[in-house]
């Protein structure tokens, strides 16, 4: 998986070991600070839409660091399959990225909520009828999922990109 790194406007391929290899050395920068990691996905209203993940690694109070991917064309022809889609993309890379931190970091750092899912709906607009079921979803996974108008990863940081 290729994932794009962007700092100060330099555009740099990782792979996904190299992802998690950033957000360990982040947070090794400074181990006593308080982290956020989030991931949410969003992607064109268009019947064939391309998909843009992000993930966010925030120091509380004190910055952070954004990555994203894209995925090819995939066909979607109503909005519950689109909004279905996003949701299973923030949340099967948010699995990964907690596996693999979690060999790295420990499970203690994962035990206040550290990461969590950000969802491109809300309780305005034709997206509120998904809210239960995509909720559901996440937390079925063990994640926080966070809706209009906290979800910045989705709403603002993935739909950059879209």
């Amino acid at each position: 998986m290729a994932v794009f790194f962007h700092n100060k406007n330099i555009r740099e391929r990782l792979t996904f070991d190299q992802l998690t290899e950033q957000i360990m050395l982040y947070i090794k920068e400074r181990k006593q600070a308080y982290y956020q990691i989030t991931v949410g996905t969003d992607s064109p209203g268009i019947t064939n839409p391309f998909f843009v993940t992000a993930v966010t690694i925030l120091r509380i109070g004190n910055g952070g660091r954004y990555f994203w991917t894209k995925t090819e064309r995939i066909n979607c022809p109503t909005l519950r399959e689109r909004i279905y889609k996003e949701a299973i993309q923030s949340i099967t890379l948010v699995q990964e990225i907690k596996s693999r931190l979690k060999d790295k970091l420990g499970e203690e750092f994962f035990w206040d909520n550290k990461i969590n899912v950000h969802i491109d709906i809300g309780r305005n607009g034709p997206t509120r009828e998904f809210i239960d079921g995509i909720v559901g979803m996440v937390k079925g996974y063990g994640f926080e999922a966070i809706i209009k108008p906290d979800a910045f990863c989705a709403c603002t940081v993935a739909d950059r990109h879209t």
